[in-house]
């Protein structure tokens, strides 16, 4: 896989070549981004708008998949009353421009060489660059074994959906659990909650195992997942976070 860490961060232009629908409001957006250096999964791009009057706005979004050539994915999530994310998802059309810049990060990264199990952590959107780690070890031939927790508010919230069926059922090695904040399927055992100790406790892997653990969603969620870890005896510096959204 062609993905060097450490690429050039100037700004390329970028243009629309196709769009998915995801939930209500999130959607898959491919770009062709030409001279793109190639990422890691759990990598992120900055993107940046520049109205007619010069005013600028960026948002940085993380990779979903590895990237084929020049084209790359990214998922964004409508934010309301945002400046980036409501005219990627509704104004933007394909083949008008946008700048990005990448690939950023270096540490909430997945390598595929990696033997160890892996935990995976998200919280809503927060599956984006897990998805991505998922995609690449798929591609990848990787025999790691993959556990993800996704925590979303209800079904109609999971991002990748059907792809996460297909693949929690094609995937040898791959399992995936649900936790559900606000609304759960028919037929789900137990009622709507947070995520909490029995959810990471019975979902993820033993401490002893020394997997690789990663967390992704809002500053709340991944600071009390990381915190169950550790109290469950995994090590820090095997637990990688990566949040957004304020402090609360």
């Amino acid at each position: 896989m062609n993905a060097p860490l450490a690429a050039p961060l100037g700004w390329r232009v970028a243009r629309l070549v196709e769009r998915r629908t995801e939930t209500p409001t999130a959607q898959t957006l491919v770009l062709d981004v030409p001279g793109w250096p190639g990422h890691l999964p759990g990598q992120h791009v900055d993107v940046r708008l520049t109205a007619s009057d010069g005013y600028q706005a960026a948002r940085s979004y993380s990779l979903a998949g590895p990237a084929e050539g020049d084209r790359v994915a990214l998922t964004v999530q409508r934010v309301p009353d945002g400046e980036v994310s409501p005219y990627l998802i509704d104004t933007w059309t394909p083949g008008d421009p946008v700048e990005v810049r990448g690939p950023v990060g270096g540490w909430f990264v997945w390598r595929p060489a990696e033997t160890a199990p892996v935990l995976l952590v998200a919280g809503g959107s927060g599956v984006v660059p897990l998805m991505a780690m998922v995609r690449a070890r798929r591609a990848a031939g990787s025999r790691a074994p993959f556990r993800l927790v996704y925590s979303a508010r209800t079904p109609a919230d999971v991002i990748y959906a059907d792809e996460l069926r297909r693949r929690a059922r094609d995937d040898q090695g791959l399992d995936v659990a649900y936790v559900y904040t606000r609304a759960a399927p028919d037929g789900w055992r137990g009622e709507p909650h947070r995520i909490g100790l029995a959810d990471v406790n019975t979902h993820g892997w033993p401490a002893e195992l020394e997997p690789l653990c990663y967390v992704c969603g809002p500053t709340g969620f991944v600071e009390t997942v990381a915190d169950l870890l550790v109290g469950l005896g995994h090590p820090p510096r095997r637990v990688r976070t990566e949040r957004f959204g304020p402090t609360g």
